[in-house]
């Protein structure tokens, strides 16, 4: 992950999360505003064939099945947000594959859940499936699965879900595209003396005193859940920029480290918010023993913990939990979560990755723990 501390870092940003409010896609409620989701897909995808990755968390699956239904006031009812997200959908799937296809790329629908992001197995295997398909060069398209989300196990909003997949995959950078220029110091649609906010600290106690409410009725999110999930992305050390999403070159002047929009700062580093998660979020569960070059390679080269390093497991673990990693003489050299449980890591200590699938029957993962999941101690 890139450290950012100003706006020229973002130059040296490689991973984005960008997300995409309602009011922008939805043209004010008239279907989809094909003409600008096409623009944003022309950046986005100059960004990826560039060499670099991006994840699109799209709002507007609502506010689309209200258009194609003739609905002209949000429901209130669950089920019939889940409907209209249902049917809003296909559309909205359909326009960003259509539109990415003419660049030469695919993309990919992920539907996530509350759950999918707090129970410890799910939480790695949605990690593991958002970074295969980075590597393939896919795009993956993000939204909640509305249709079986009741409110106890909602996100609340597409920012804070796109803040939570920023998480996930530990991304340098957030983007949150949004009707307004970025935030202002009080609201411009009543003052128009108000003055943009060009960056500040995520930790900015006077934040949430210039924040607003959305006032499109189409989305969930105003500038008081940007601000929010920006703090919650600032938890594995991602900046985020809150940016006007109607003006000319957006992303690519984002990507260049234009002043435009507001970019909120990361409080910590990448490793010591990763490092603060695992020692203060998760209980270690158990330990693993590490021969000499084992140790070596993670100490130097930072690498992913493979079953070959290891010679002893301790404990009775389970996928996703934390484990303790300790050199022949017991001293902790790192921690991480755990891509098997203590019975399948015990059955593979010591064996190539090539052996996994002979020796269980099938291979979740190449890695005991992967380097974006391990710390050094």
């Amino acid at each position: 992950m890139a450290v950012i501390g100003s706006r020229e870092d973002l130059v040296s940003t490689r991973r984005w999360v960008v997300k995409i409010g309602s009011a922008l896609l939805t043209d004010d409620g008239r279907g989809l505003a094909r003409e600008s989701l096409s623009g944003w897909v022309e950046q986005m995808a100059a960004w990826v064939l560039a060499g670099n990755e991006l994840i699109l968390v799209s709002s507007g699956a609502v506010a689309e099945g209200m258009s194609r239904m003739g609905w002209s006031r949000r429901p209130s009812a669950l089920h019939e947000l889940q409907a209209a997200a249902a049917i809003g959908q296909m559309g909205l799937i359909r326009a960003y594959e259509a539109c990415f296809l003419k660049r030469g790329l695919h993309t990919a629908q992920v539907l996530l859940t509350h759950d999918d992001l707090t129970d410890r197995r799910r939480y790695l295997n949605a990690q593991s499936t958002l970074r295969t398909l980075l590597q393939l060069g896919v795009v993956p398209v993000v939204n909640e699965n509305d249709t079986v989300a009741n409110e106890e196990l909602r996100f609340g909003d597409n920012d804070t879900l796109a803040a939570l997949v920023a998480n996930l995959v530990e991304a340098d950078l957030l983007v949150l595209l949004t009707d307004q220029d970025g935030l202002f110091d009080s609201d411009p649609r009543s003052r128009p003396d108000a003055r943009l906010i060009s960056e500040s600290r995520v930790d900015n106690p006077q934040l949430e005193a210039m924040a607003g409410d959305s006032a499109s009725g189409l989305g969930r999110g105003g500038m008081a859940t940007k601000i929010r999930a920006a703090r919650v992305a600032a938890r594995s050390g991602t900046a985020t920029v809150i940016g006007p999403g109607i003006a000319p070159d957006v992303l690519s002047r984002i990507g260049r480290g234009d002043v435009i929009g507001t970019l909120l700062l990361p409080v910590q580093g990448p490793e010591a918010a990763r490092k603060r998660w695992l020692a203060g979020h998760l209980q270690v569960r158990g330990r693993l023993v590490l021969d000499e070059g084992a140790v070596k390679v993670l100490q130097e080269s930072g690498r992913s913990l493979l079953a070959v390093g290891v010679k002893e497991v301790a404990g009775g673990f389970s996928r996703g939990e934390v484990v303790s990693c300790v050199d022949p003489q017991g001293r902790e050299v790192a921690r991480g979560l755990v891509n098997y449980s203590a019975l399948e890591a015990d059955r593979i200590k010591g064996q190539a990755s090539s052996r996994i699938r002979e020796i269980l029957g099938y291979m979740d993962e190449v890695e005991l723990i992967h380097r974006d999941n391990l710390v050094l101690v």
